[in-house]
């Protein structure tokens, strides 16, 4: 696997658990491909979303504006979250060995990444701008606790047990 499928992978894996509750199942491919096709959009909103914010970061030159920003960021990540979640759920459970349990592990993990960032939305919506010493540094304890809610919410890929799906991942047009 490249080093850019691990993200991937994993959420997809952390979106498995919704699909688990679909009765359709697809084969390896069909499903790959589809929660390729599913996840890129995410991938690009969630990459948007922070090169947009870092620009008016940069400019920004007060407290409420960093704020409403960081907000704006967080909530637009949340959505895209749930978006890219619903859409592995659609894609349905891969028809491999423990096929809903990595469905499972794909839709886990995209719950938890949404969760992250509506937690780190709600904690900047209630910080007071003033003093902004002291906003700043608990926007700083916001995104460090972000970090490590994020950094939880990964699903492990090297416990993807299945040798079609990672075939597939490498293989599908749709997943380079």
């Amino acid at each position: 696997m490249r080093p850019a499928r691990p993200l991937v992978l994993l959420v997809v894996l952390a979106l498995a658990t919704s699909l688990a509750a679909c009765s359709s199942s697809h084969s390896a491919r069909a499903w790959a491909a589809s929660v390729c096709t599913t996840l890129e959009p995410w991938r690009s909103e969630i990459g948007s979303l922070t090169t947009r914010t870092q620009q008016q970061m940069d400019t920004a030159t007060t407290p409420g504006q960093a704020k409403e920003n960081l907000m704006r960021l967080f909530g637009g990540a949340a959505d895209a979250s749930e978006k890219a979640r619903a859409g592995v759920v659609k894609a349905g459970v891969p028809d491999v060995d423990d096929g809903e349990r990595i469905a499972d592990g794909f839709s886990g993990s995209l719950a938890a990444t949404r969760d992250a960032y509506a937690k780190a939305r709600s904690g900047i919506e209630v910080l007071p701008t003033a003093p902004a010493q002291t906003f700043y540094q608990q926007v700083s304890q916001v995104v460090q606790q972000l970090q490590t809610d994020y950094q939880a919410s990964g699903l492990d890929t090297s416990k993807l047990s299945s040798s079609e799906l990672k075939a597939a991942f490498d293989e599908v047009p749709e997943c380079r």
